[in-house]
Order: structure tokens, then sequence, then C-alpha cells
């Protein structure tokens, strides 16, 4: 007799506020995702600063994506500020950068920023669409922002009270 196949779906992502013991994951993440990826010790020095707007993304048993998420205070404003996102090209197109985006976004709030930013290449529009997609506007860009000399647009999403 035959038996079909047992159909076995991935599980769904655990998003949780990342540990030091994760950094060597975030790094191999990091590099294989970007052509300038930040070194170690940077991932270190964000999680001692900002521990509770630094998010990882677990889905069956592996580390699949993390956000890296700041605050600061403009003396008028408080903003959050997206440092830098990832997911594993293994992970990606199942809605991790998603869930992790608005993890941070809640995390924000409750810290009371009025507003998210962050930073997107110019040339990455495949980006710009995910955010554009959760309410992210193009507010204005940044000339030679990047190592390489590549220009960066500033994006935002703004919280309503």
């Amino acid at each position: 007799m035959i038996r079909p196949r047992e159909i076995v779906q991935p599980s769904q992502p655990q998003i949780r506020r990342a540990v030091p013991t994760d950094i060597g994951a975030i790094v191999a993440i990091e590099k294989e995702s970007f052509i300038d990826p930040w070194e170690q010790g940077v991932f270190l020095e964000a999680l001692t600063y900002y521990p509770t707007t630094y998010f990882v993304a677990i889905c069956d048993g592996e580390m699949a994506g993390f956000l890296v998420g700041a605050l600061e205070d403009t003396g008028e404003n408080i903003y959050g500020h997206i440092c830098n996102l990832a997911v594993s090209p293994r992970f990606r197109h199942r809605g991790i950068g998603r869930l992790l985006v608005t993890r941070a976004e809640h995390q924000f709030a409750l810290e009371l920023a009025t507003a998210v930013q962050l930073e997107v290449r110019v040339t990455n529009a495949a980006a710009q669409k995910f955010y554009r997609k959760m309410s992210y506007q193009n507010v204005f860009g940044i000339e030679s922002y990047y190592a390489n000399g590549e220009d960066a647009l500033v994006m935002m999403k703004w919280f309503r009270f």
C-alpha cells in the first residue's frame, strides 16, 4: 500500500529580542545579504546601546533574520530608526521581514516614538517597495551615504497618537 507523503509546513517564525549569543548567526546573515556588511563589533555595540529594539526571527530552529533598531531623541521628538534589517535568503518571501519591522514599530511606539525612519540604497527597488507596502514614505536623499559612494533614500513612517 502506498502512503501519501506527509506535508510538513514550516513553523511560524518566532520574534524575540536579540542576545549576545545570536551575534554569530546575525553576522552570517549580514554577510550573505549585503555588499558592505557590518562587522561583528558593530552588532555587539548596537546590542549594548539598544537592547529593547534589536530583534531576531527564529524559524524551524534556525536564525532566519534580524532587525537592529535604535531610538533617537532630537529634543523635540523621539524617532525609531531601523538601522539594519536582513532575512537569510533561505527564509525570504515568508513574511519574516514584515514581522520584524512590525515588532520593532510596536516597540518604538511603546517607547514613545512619533515616527520611524530608515535609509535604503537608491538602487534597492525591492526594499523600497517592501517599505512602501508598510506605509513608509520617501522623505529625502543623502548623497554618497554608503561606503561605495551610493546615495541613500531616507524613508519614514509616522505614528498617529
